[in-house]
């Protein structure tokens, strides 16, 4: 069991159900698209008939989306205001856009990736 886990068939599944769920695809085909709008899932792969709308990303897409939004943004931010010292409207003008565009470019493509490794370890419900 062990072997199985750390070895390549889990890990290479897993790798394989997080991407194809970034690229917002189904886990199991890869074909089919995973959503039906912005974040809505298909009940249903179009493709290979898996049923996507058993699993439930819940909270966590938009939590890894915050920290991974905030770990970019923030730093850029001050890296910013350390070398030049922009004002303040000028931070305003940067950073609520790129803060907005980065979160709903990450937004989808996190949950998918959630989706897909809850697949690739057999979590339903």
């Amino acid at each position: 069991m062990a072997r199985e886990i750390y070895g390549g068939s889990q890990l290479s599944r897993t790798l394989r159900g997080l991407g194809r769920g970034f690229s917002r695809c189904c886990p199991q085909c890869g074909e089919a698209t995973l959503f039906r709008g912005f974040l809505k899932v298909e009940p249903v792969c179009r493709k290979c008939g898996l049923n996507l709308g058993e699993f439930r990303a819940d909270d966590a897409p938009p939590y890894f989306t915050v920290l991974i939004v905030g770990h970019i943004i923030i730093p850029a931010l001050f890296l910013l205001e350390r070398l030049q010292h922009p004002p303040v409207w000028l931070h305003m003008l940067i950073w609520v856009p790129t803060t907005l565009a980065l979160t709903f470019l990450l937004l989808p493509r996190i949950k998918g990736a959630v989706i897909g490794t809850q697949w690739s370890l057999g979590i339903r419900g």
